[in-house]
C-alpha cells in the first residue's frame, strides 16, 4: 500500500540498469550447451557453468552500480539524479536545447553535471537547468526530451516561492493597481 502512494508522486523515472541484463551471459552458456548436446561433442560443463556463473556476477555488479550512480526520478518535489537530489524549489527555469546547427556552445554544457559522475553518463543527454542562485547545471537522462517536457510541467505548476515584500516599492491606488496597469 504505501509503495502505491510514493510511485504516485513519480514524474519520471529511469533505473539506470535493468536486472534481466543478469540473465544474458547464462543463457549464451545455455544455448552453447544445448548445442554441445545436439551436435554429439563433448560437453564443458564446468567452464559453461563457470562462465555463466561469473558472467552473472560480473553483470550483478554492474547492475547494482548502474542503478545507484546512473538512475534518474523526479517527483512531484525533487529531481534525483543518481547519488544526487536536487529540489524543485530550487530550480528557475528549464534552459533550451541545443541548436544542433550552433557553431558555439552553450553556457550550459560546460556546467557541472548532477550527481557524482565527472559529466554526463555515456549515452544520456544533458539538459541544462538555470538555478535560483544563479549558477546552472546539467541533468541527463537516456529520454531527455521526455525528462525534459516532465520538468518544465512540474516547474511550471509549481507555486512561486514567497517573495520578500520591499519597503521602497511605491504605493498602489485604492483599486490595487500600480502606476503601470499591473496587478501588485
Amino acid at each position: 500500500m504505501s509503495e502505491g502512494r510514493e510511485d504516485a508522486g513519480v514524474l519520471f523515472a529511469e533505473p539506470g540498469a535493468r536486472w534481466r541484463t543478469v540473465t544474458y551471459g547464462p543463457i549464451l552458456c545455455l544455448i552453447i550447451l544445448v548445442v554441445e548436446l545436439l551436435t554429439g561433442s563433448s560437453v564443458h560443463w564446468f567452464a559453461l557453468v563457470f562462465c555463466g556463473s561469473l558472467i552473472a556476477l560480473f553483470v550483478v555488479l554492474q547492475v547494482i552500480a548502474g542503478q545507484r550512480h546512473v538512475s534518474v526520478e523526479l517527483t512531484e518535489t525533487a529531481l534525483r539524479e543518481g547519488t544526487e537530489t536536487l529540489p524543485l524549489t530550487s530550480i528557475d527555469a528549464v534552459l533550451p536545447e541545443r541548436d544542433e546547427d550552433a557553431w558555439d556552445d552553450e553556457d550550459w554544457e560546460s556546467a557541472r553535471a548532477l550527481g557524482e559522475l565527472s559529466g554526463v553518463p555515456r549515452r544520456r543527454t544533458g539538459i541544462g537547468l538555470r538555478l535560483r542562485d544563479g549558477g546552472q547545471v546539467q541533468a541527463w537522462a537516456k529520454d531527455h526530451r521526455a525528462l525534459r517536457s516532465a520538468l518544465t510541467a512540474a516547474i511550471d505548476g509549481r507555486p512561486e516561492p514567497a517573495r520578500p515584500l520591499d519597503d521602497s516599492a511605491p504605493e498602489s491606488g485604492k483599486d490595487g493597481h500600480s502606476e503601470n496597469g499591473v496587478d501588485l
